[in-house]
């Protein structure tokens, strides 16, 4: 198995009972919550690995630096 198919398959599964577990009627924003859910500790783990090198990080996600200090600003990553 692939670490992409892995980390869908978690995802997937979390998505499932996340629907089991809730009122239908009530839900809603699942797109955000789900990025935003990912997205934190993918930034963390990323700069540790870049050891907060941001250009590096960004260079890693393939995105621009700028793009990367906004998502870490949103997320509370840095000051």
């Amino acid at each position: 198995m692939s670490t992409q198919s892995s980390i869908e398959e978690c995802i997937k599964r979390n998505l499932e009972k996340y629907f089991r577990d809730c009122d239908t009627d009530e839900i809603t924003g699942v797109y955000s919550m789900v990025i935003s859910a990912a997205e934190r500790p993918m930034l963390e783990v990323l700069m540790a690995h870049a050891q907060d090198n941001q250009s590096l990080a960004a260079q890693m996600l393939g995105i621009n630096r700028n793009t990367l200090r906004k998502k870490l600003l949103e997320h509370g990553l840095v000051g």
